[in-house]
This record gives C-alpha cells, structure tokens and sequence, in this order.
C-alpha cells in the first residue's frame, strides 16, 4: 500500500490550480512511500478533463461521472469516491482544502474509518503505519507537528502551500470507472448555486492580486484599486476589515477566514496585516504593501514596501502604468 490518490471532485476543464498542487502535494508523499500517483476525476466535467489531465505526472485518469453527481452534496460525493476506492490499496487520498473538501472529506474518513490531516503545509515524514505534516493552527499563529496513524490516511493540503503540477512527457492512462446507485442521498438534494460574477479572475486562480483594506475607506479607494487591476488584469481582493464594513462582498476576502491565495504579485493597498490576513497571502511570490503607517504589519512580510496615502500613491502609480503602455 504505497501509492497515492488525488481526488478532484468535482472536477473542471481545466484543472484549477488548486488541484495541480494537490497533485505536487501527492507526489511528495508517493516520493517517501516509493508509490505511483492516481488521479480520480469526478462530475459532469470529468471526461472532458481527462484527456489534459493525462498528460501530468501520475499513472491513471479513474473518471466518474453519474448522474448524482450532477451537483455537488457531500454525501454523494464521499459515497462515490468511498465506493471507487474500496478494493483498492492506497496509502494516502488527498485533495486541496477547499470549502468543498471541508464538507466531503471528514464524510469520507468516516465511511473509511481512516484518520485524516486537513490543511497541510508541509510533507515532514511518511512512515509505514503513520504520516507526519506540518499544519497551521490558531489562524496561523502555531504550526503544529501532526502525526496521523493507520494504513490508509486521508489528507487536504494548502494549495498556497505547493507549486503546481506540470505536463510530463508520458501520457497516463485513463480509466473509466462506474459507480452503484446507492451513492445518491435520497433526504439531501441541491436546490441552487449562488455566485458573484466577475469580469477579473477569481482569486484562488489570479497571478496578480490588488487587495483593500480598511485605509481605502470605501467605493472612493476600491475604485483606484478597480482601475489599476484592470490595467494589469489582475484579481480584487479585500481584507476583511473591508467586507465587514460592506464595502466588498465575501467572495472577496483574502486571509484565514476568507480565501488563501499564492499570487505571483501582491498589492497590499491600505491594508494593515492583520495575523488572520497574513496567514490568507503570506506564500505570495512577491509581496507590495502600500500604506502611510509606517509600523504597519505588512511591512514585516512585504518585499517592496511604499510609506504613503494610497489616495495619492495610486494615481501615480496608475498614471505612470499608463503612461509605460501608451
């Protein structure tokens, strides 16, 4: 029992960059175990992902597509992958940690009675009979050292955590894998999807995020931040001092109760590092924090740092933007 699966469920065309460093994080384990990595594809998108998929560094594509899956619950979800992973060995399943996997896989442990790691930083040891992971705890003021016991462990880790995976050389093979019907929760049924459109990328998928804080102090600093994201098709984001005061909605918040982002730039715009937010953007590649205090926190993890009124500093800054491309 020394191989690995990725569970990504449901799946989408493309992967998201979440689960490709899923797939780096399940490779790192299958490094220490001397396994091979299989991917599990499931939902309506499962098929049209495989072919692209193939191409990653793993042994099979197992598709699932059944018609409980249509939309996501999380019982049909881990009765699914419960029931494709019964009768076959693996020494850990793994996924991101999402919202969704935080429904699904505790579910998932359960119906397996396996022990289970959520949000891993970091791959520290993996043994024949336990795994030992780095995790971030109290909002990322502690890590902790967790050791997991059994045969078979089940694993979310921190997408900002992992590179993401990358197209090999090898094609892996793709395996259509069917289902029982007993998968379907008779007493749960999806209802409706409710999401904000964006015209900018979502920020778990952006290479440049601009994030607010409370210094914007409402529509008059988010919309210097609009104008300078759109010049460099970047994301939007905000602390969360900034959605409690109803200035961005939820899906925009960057920290430890919001969403965890790994960037290759980062705009901290007015915005003073509160630990909680930190923790949400902290593995950015490149870190630019503009703020008139100078004992701002985000100073402390910023590579660039500008001491100045972003009510100033922005214009400029989006002038001169302007100015380079003209």
């Amino acid at each position: 029992m020394n191989d690995v699966l990725i569970v990504i469920a449901p799946a989408a065309d493309p992967l998201r960059k979440a689960d490709l460093a899923a797939i780096t994080f399940a490779q790192q384990v299958a490094g220490q175990t001397g396994g091979a990595c299989d991917l599990l594809l499931m939902g309506p998108h499962a098929s049209p992902a495989a072919e692209p998929a193939s191409r990653l560094p793993i042994r099979t594509v197992l598709t699932v597509e059944h018609e409980a899956l249509a939309q996501f619950t999380a019982e049909n979800y881990a009765a699914a992958v419960a029931n494709v992973v019964i009768g076959r060995s693996y020494r850990l399943i793994a996924a991101a940690a999402s919202t969704t996997t935080k429904d699904y896989f505790p579910r998932l442990a359960a119906a397996l009675d396996a022990a289970m790691a959520s949000d891993v930083l970091e791959v520290l040891d993996v043994a024949e009979t336990s795994a030992t992971f780095l995790r971030a705890v109290f909002a990322g003021n502690l890590l902790a050292e967790t050791v997991v016991d059994g045969a078979t462990i089940l694993a979310t880790c921190r997408a900002s955590s992992f590179e993401s995976a990358q197209p090999g050389e090898t094609t892996a093979t793709v395996e259509s894998v069917t289902v029982t019907d007993e998968i379907a929760y008779a007493r749960k049924r999806f209802v409706a999807m409710q999401t904000t459109q964006l015209d900018r990328p979502e920020l778990t998928e952006a290479e440049v995020i601009i994030s607010g804080g409370r210094g914007t102090k409402g529509d008059e600093g988010f919309k210097l931040i609009n104008e300078l994201a759109d010049l460099l098709g970047a994301a939007v984001g905000a602390s969360r001092a900034a959605v409690d005061s109803g200035w961005m909605p939820n899906d925009f918040q960057v920290g430890q109760t919001g969403k965890i982002v790994a960037p290759k730039l980062y705009i901290a715009v007015g915005l003073s590092g509160a630990i909680q937010h930190l923790a949400g953007m902290r593995n950015s590649k490149t870190i630019v924090a503009i703020n008139k205090d100078p004992e701002a926190p985000i100073f402390e993890v910023a590579d660039f740092g500008l001491v100045a009124d972003l009510f100033d500093a922005l214009p400029t800054l989006t002038a001169a933007l302007k100015s380079a491309k003209a």
